[in-house]
C-alpha cells in the first residue's frame, strides 16, 4: 500500500488506504472508494445555517484546502459507515449525534467518492482529533466559498448546498 508522503506514523491506516489511478487522468485516495461527512446545523425553522469543514493538513493530498472530514473506505465498509468513522477519527464527531439525510456520489466508474449528508441531532463540537486536520470548525453556509476549498468539494458545493436546502431531488446516480 502506498501512503501519502509525510503521513505521520500514528495516522489511522487500513487495507483501503492507497492510490487508485483513474480514467479521469488523476489518482484518487481509497482503493475501495472514499467518503466524507457533510454535517449540517439547522436553525429552529429547519433551515441549514452551518456545516462542519476540515482544514486539511499540509502533508495530505491537496493539503491546506478545506473540505469535509473523510477518507478511504475499508474493505467491505459502506460509504456511510466510512464517512462516520472518518468524521469520528478526524473531527471527534460521534455517530450518535448525527442523522443521515442522504448521499451524493461522484462516480468515475473505477473509483467513487460519497458525500454523506447529515444533520446535527445534538450539539456537536468538532475538533482536530488527529494529524490530518489543521482545523475543524462550523462554517456559516454563506462563508464556505470564502475558504480555499478542495477542488472536488468546490465543484460539488453548489449541488450539495442546494440539497441542504431541499432545492433538488434525490441524488441523480
Amino acid at each position: 500500500m502506498t501512503v501519502p508522503a509525510g503521513l505521520p506514523e500514528h495516522a489511522h491506516r487500513h487495507a483501503g488506504d492507497g492510490w487508485v489511478p483513474c480514467r479521469c487522468g488523476r489518482r484518487h485516495w481509497g482503493l475501495f472508494g472514499a467518503a466524507g461527512l457533510l454535517l449540517t446545523r439547522r436553525d429552529g425553522t429547519g433551515t441549514a445555517t452551518h456545516v462542519v469543514l476540515q482544514h486539511r493538513a499540509t502533508w495530505s493530498d491537496q493539503g491546506g484546502t478545506w473540505g469535509v472530514p473523510g477518507g478511504a473506505c475499508a474493505p467491505g465498509e459502506s460509504a456511510v459507515d466510512a464517512a462516520l468513522r472518518e468524521a469520528h477519527e478526524e473531527a471527534g464527531i460521534d455517530q450518535g449525534s448525527v442523522g443521515i439525510r442522504g448521499v451524493h456520489v461522484l462516480d468515475h466508474g473505477d473509483w467513487s467518492y460519497t458525500t454523506v449528508l447529515a444533520d446535527e441531532l445534538v450539539e456537536v463540537h468538532p475538533s482536530e482529533t488527529d494529524s490530518e486536520s489543521i482545523e475543524v470548525t462550523w462554517v456559516r453556509l454563506d462563508d464556505v466559498v470564502a475558504h480555499p476549498l478542495l477542488p472536488a468539494f468546490a465543484e460539488a458545493w453548489p449541488t450539495l448546498r442546494a440539497r441542504l436546502d431541499g432545492r433538488t431531488g434525490p441524488d441523480p446516480r
